[in-house]
């Protein structure tokens, strides 16, 4: 009898993870696909055997799926049965088409056109309150720990090393990045009989249906029914006996309250609800507990949800750079074209970003193509507002010809046919961004006078969506293609009421000194006005809409829309005027709101915006303490431009870990990075290493001496980007970066991947050892090796105490602090929970209740020290000195109120604690007692981590501005010491 493989996980034909994995008879698995492509020729003598073991059978295995699938299957009768293939016939219909991207009546098969988007397990750290287009480059280039891409199709599979089960799937993702179409492909290869087949039914409720009905009563069981009629679950049994699966398409979209602290328990299917107490309920797991769901929403909503119901979020980026190529080469079968219009996109960092979005590469192939194949002196659109000037001119010339047979008008006479209805989709456009809405229903489109049939032949611009399975659902919603769209049109019935005088409408952006005089009113003044309209935006919903007004002030844009709007005066004086003002707005914000000055000085096509880049990064601002937002915006700005830094100085930005980490990628557009003495996370060694695979990375020379963090699985994760073709990296400096064997087993494996560029190589003062330097030495044996100069001296060095011990500092317990039930022992290095009172005098700093002590020294700059203790748990942590002493509240007790950080250790769970928010951290259980607090006051980051011998392991790191020096403090429970630890 052949033994199971240890890893079970791999398929044994393709050598891959298991995708939809089925067992045989012998119990071996497999990808189903593989499985049946291996099984499709038969042995001559009729037998089916297993590809791993060679057992064989005489009849084609009949248990090709999960034990669980068949289990459900059994209970399942055979009405059910058969209203779920009726239920994935339906679903087919629905989805394998794509619905509103083409020309109106003409249906596209998701399957022809469907390219593959790049998910990612995890998301993005803090609040990012940006436009969420300015998101998308930092989003493409800085991955993070949790950067794992992930197949649509796999988005309730364990990742590797992960035990744990998966009920709920958050996806998140802005406007048009591919959220609703990856449903889509996963509904679909699901009623196709593809994938997911241990599910047995999929439930389908999209957020604007369940709108709909949002003030009606149901039970679970009958909205479902309601939902799909063709399922008719007639009780609960049949329900539950099946593995059944929930998509929730679309939370931003939602209108329900979703009170999850409030909204009463229902745990029965046939009790009657509200559909949001159903959905709170569904989403609890009170209702169907072992039913799995998928949520999509655009990154604002996702708070709506308690992130104790969410096993798993994922982030939607759409297109990475290959999957950019991959959609053109796709749509058009002209190979010459694709790479034209590949070509063309390269050359705009705006156009470039922006096809990060699936719906925008359809926006751009249209246009693209159009332009290619009709008129080729015509000079091609380089910035947004362009592009979608050209979209609305073609999707206006294909109206007319589709529809009233007119193919010869001229431009001008094109845009005059068509000004009432575009102007009116412009009106509501404008109004409902205002209001934050991107989907609208019947009787708004009739409250702006637009008629229902006029605006669903615009299929390009407002797509209409039918919904006709559910009976109740005779409603039609309606939306723009793209945000950007409806941010474009918004622009346009602006700038047509300036020109018109209709300043009704442009109220919004008058102040109210200047409305008396608003007739008077010049245009460099309207826009002026809409900037500043859009900085007080939270989360920058205008600023793209702001960016396109910019651009609509251009003398050539007004002309290319002539019949729809009335050109101005715009006088090369006027946009100068306009282009200073910008500057001037500039000089006293902070830089993640000036990123959206710049992309109006882009699309105002200034070139002198290319010298501000670089004088920004030059400037003083750099002395100042930059917010994660400033991070951000700085390193974005550099990439989107053409410039190129002689040295980047990561030192001289005053910042946090993630800070840094954000700036890290802004090292592509520079040729020397001095990145020296930071604390380098896997993380960060993740984002450089990226940074060096690119292609349009300018680096040869980086620094990242005395990085103590790097160590060898950091050395590892670099050594990913050096061995990558595209590094074009000459010197690499790692001196005291505690590098040992292995780190220095990566590097020569990295030479040799990609050995014609590294010049010079400084590993002194670390711990390679002599195999390490044998290991180095033969790998500059290679003749292709191209490394000139190898430093490893002085070799084997051991008296370097690992990062951060080098920070260690003496502290003492403070005796004026210690609460009475505490008693201090060696010489105020120890201190232990008692029972009786301890007979301390009286003092203003004592703490009454709290069982707590203060250190005597109160710390800024860089400080490092251990702490040793015992006891069921033990709270660890810093504080101002101004913490409350008196009483019993949380303002006194350390980690929960605005003064102090702290990290509550035990035995088998540690939490972080600030300002009475709890951080649990997952970290196996361990004997050792012993952690270390590392505080880097200047950069704002206090980060803890538990020691065993000479390893610290990262548990948690808290970042914050400090404004007063910190004083080391330890809270106890009963039993529990605490010693100061000699490092």
């Amino acid at each position: 009898m052949c033994s199971l493989p240890e890893d079970q996980s791999r398929c044994a034909v393709c050598q891959q993870v298991q995708r939809d994995p089925v067992s045989i008879s012998c119990g071996h698995r497999f990808c189903r696909q593989c499985i049946t492509r291996y099984w499709e020729k038969p042995a001559p003598s009729g037998d089916y055997d297993c590809p791993q073991c060679r057992k064989k059978s005489r009849t084609l295995p009949v248990h090709l799926s999960e034990p669980n699938d068949a289990k459900g299957s059994e209970n399942m009768d055979d009405n059910l049965q058969r209203a779920i293939v009726n239920h994935k016939d339906s679903l087919k219909r629905r989805y394998e088409c794509v619905i509103g991207i083409e020309k109106a009546g003409i249906q596209t098969p998701l399957n022809r056109i469907y390219t593959e988007l790049y998910i990612t397990e995890g998301e993005s750290e803090g609040v990012n309150n940006e436009h969420e287009v300015w998101q998308l480059e930092t989003a493409s280039r800085t991955p993070t720990s949790h950067d794992t891409a992930i197949h649509c199709n796999d988005i309730f599979k364990p990742l590797p090393g992960q035990e744990r089960s998966i009920r709920t799937v958050l996806t998140k993702g802005i406007a048009g990045i591919g959220k609703t179409v990856s449903v889509q492909k996963f509904i679909l290869d699901w009623a196709e009989g593809k994938t997911n087949q241990d599910v047995d039914i999929i439930f389908v409720l999209p957020f604007w249906e369940l709108n709909l009905i949002k003030d009606q009563q149901y039970t679970l069981l009958g909205l479902l029914n309601y939902f799909h009629t063709e399922l008719d679950i007639g009780n609960a049994k049949k329900l539950t006996a099946c593995k059944s699966m929930f998509i929730l398409d679309g939370l931003d979209e939602s209108r329900l309250p979703l009170d999850f602290q409030h909204n009463k328990k229902v745990s029965d299917v046939t009790q009657t609800s509200s559909v949001d107490v159903l959905l709170t309920n569904l989403i609890k797991g009170n209702l169907l507990p072992s039913a799995l769901l998928w949520i999509t929403s655009r990154p604002a909503a996702t708070n709506q949800i308690p992130p104790e119901y969410v096993d798993q979020v994922t982030e939607v980026r759409g297109f990475n750079d290959p999957q950019k190529e991959e959609y053109f080469r796709k749509r058009f079968s002209d190979e010459d074209l694709a790479s034209r219009i590949i070509s063309h996109i390269k050359t705009s960092r705006s156009l470039h970003i922006m096809c990060h979005i699936p719906v925008f590469c359809w926006i751009s192939a249209i246009v693209l193509e159009h332009m290619l194949s009709t008129d080729k002196r015509r000079e091609m659109p380089t910035t947004l507002t362009e592009m979608s000037i050209h979209f609305l001119l073609i999707q206006t010339r294909l109206k007319n010809q589709k529809y009233h047979g007119r193919d010869e008008m001229d431009q001008e006479e094109l845009m005059e046919s068509d000004k009432e209805i575009i102007l009116k989709l412009g009106k509501l456009a404008f109004e409902h961004l205002e209001k934050g809405n991107l989907m609208f229903y019947e009787e708004d489109l009739k409250e702006y006078g637009i008629d229902v049939k006029e605006a669903s032949v615009y299929s390009g611009l407002c797509t209409q969506i039918f919904k006709e399975e559910s009976v109740f659902f005779q409603r039609v919603v309606y939306c723009f293609d793209h945000l950007s769209i409806q941010e474009f049109l918004s622009a346009v019935y602006i700038y047509h009421c300036y020109t018109n005088k209709k300043m009704d409408a442009l109220k919004p952006f008058l102040k109210r000194k200047s409305r008396a005089a608003s007739e008077e009113l010049t245009l460099d003044e309207l826009l002026k006005s809409a900037v500043d309209k859009a900085l007080e935006s939270k989360n920058g919903h205008l600023d793209l809409f702001v960016c396109f007004l910019h651009g609509m002030s251009l003398a050539a844009n007004q002309k290319l829309l002539r019949g729809l709007v009335t050109q101005t005066e715009s006088s090369p004086e006027s946009v100068e005027k306009t282009i200073r003002s910008l500057k001037m707005m500039q000089k006293n914000m902070s830089p993640e709101r000036w990123i959206n000055l710049f992309h109006c000085l882009i699309e105002m096509k200034d070139q002198s915006v290319q010298e501000e880049i670089q004088a920004y990064w030059r400037s003083e601002n750099t002395s100042k303490i930059l917010t994660l937002a400033h991070c951000s915006a700085l390193a974005y700005m550099l990439q989107i431009s053409e410039v190129v830094l002689d040295v980047f100085d990561l030192k001289v930005y005053k910042t946090s870990e993630e800070g840094r980490r954000r700036l890290v990628p802004a090292v592509r557009r520079c040729r020397k990075a001095l990145l020296t003495d930071c604390h380098f996370s896997d993380t960060l060694c993740e984002v450089l290493a990226s940074v060096l695979s690119s292609n349009s990375s300018h680096l040869v020379e980086l620094d990242l001496n005395e990085c103590y963090g790097l160590t060898d699985s950091g050395v590892k994760l670099l050594s990913a980007g050096l061995g990558n073709p595209q590094c074009k990296l000459e010197t690499l400096s790692l001196s005291l970066c505690g590098v040992e064997e292995e780190g220095c087993a990566s590097l020569v494996s990295a030479l040799r991947s990609n050995p014609s560029h590294l010049k010079e190589l400084d590993l002194s003062n670390n711990r390679s050892g002599d195999t390490g330097v044998r290991l180095l030495s033969a790998g500059l044996e290679d003749p292709h090796c191209r490394l000139e100069k190898l430093n490893v001296e002085p070799g084997g060095v051991n008296t370097i105490k690992p990062w951060p011990r080098k920070y260690a500092c003496d502290l003492t317990l403070d005796p004026n602090t210690v609460n009475q039930q505490l008693s201090l022992s060696e010489e105020n290095r120890k201190v232990t929970r008692r029972r009786e009172k301890q007979p301390y005098p009286d003092h203003p700093e004592r703490f009454e209740y709290c069982r707590q002590v203060l250190c005597r020294e109160g710390l800024t700059g860089r400080c490092y020290w251990e702490v040793e203790w015992s006891g069921r748990r033990a709270v660890i942590g810093v504080t101002y000195k101004g913490i409350s002493r008196r009483g019993k509240s949380t303002d006194c007790l350390i980690g929960l109120n605005d003064k102090s950080w702290s990290l509550q250790c035990s035995d088998q769970h540690y939490t972080a604690w600030h300002n009475h928010k709890p951080t649990s951290i997952e970290a196996p259980s361990s004997s050792f007692h012993r952690v270390g607090v590392y505080l880097d006051w200047p950069a704002g980051t206090l980060s803890f981590y538990r020691v065993s011998f000479d390893t610290l392991t990262h548990l948690h790191t808290f970042t914050s501005t400090f404004t007063e020096p910190l004083y080391p403090g330890f809270r106890f429970y009963c039993d529990t010491s605490v010693s100061l630890c000699q490092v």
